[in-house]
């Protein structure tokens, strides 16, 4: 199943079967947005390769759905966020404040520069890197 959903430009985030009720949830990603149509072609993608191992004895529902718009992003890899308005949070607080949310700029091996608005005015923000422990895509 991975190596079908990569072909087709997505990544399998998790898969989880539940027994009762008898269900088969799978969650997917790319860079992209993940649209209602992706879901209806990542389902019928999922049932041509599930239905003949049939994994529940009997019928089960097919969840599948992808991280959505404030999807997490793993800090080690933030380059997928550049250009993108994310939430970062502190291990170490900047100013006082674990979370900042903004557009990140620039993303390196050492720093991130996140666009912020304070006071009404853009201002840019230098953090370092290895003090960033969580980040999500805001909207």
């Amino acid at each position: 199943m991975v190596k079908a959903l990569g072909e087709k430009g997505y990544e399998l985030y998790s898969l989880r079967l539940v027994p009762s009720p008898a269900t088969l949830e799978i969650v997917v990603d790319r860079d992209q947005p993940v649209s209602l149509e992706d879901i209806v072609g990542i389902s019928s993608l999922v049932d041509s390769i599930v239905d003949p191992i049939d994994p529940f004895d009997g019928p089960y529902t097919l969840d599948v759905s992808s991280l959505g718009a404030e999807k997490p992003i793993d800090p080690s890899r933030l380059e997928r966020a550049l250009g993108k308005k994310c939430c970062l949070h502190l291990s170490h607080p900047y100013k006082g404040e674990n979370e900042l949310t903004g557009t990140l700029k620039e993303i390196d091996g050492e720093n991130a520069v996140l666009e912020v608005i304070e006071k009404g005015r853009k201002k840019s923000v230098s953090l370092a890197r290895k003090d960033i422990d969580r980040a999500h895509l805001a909207v």
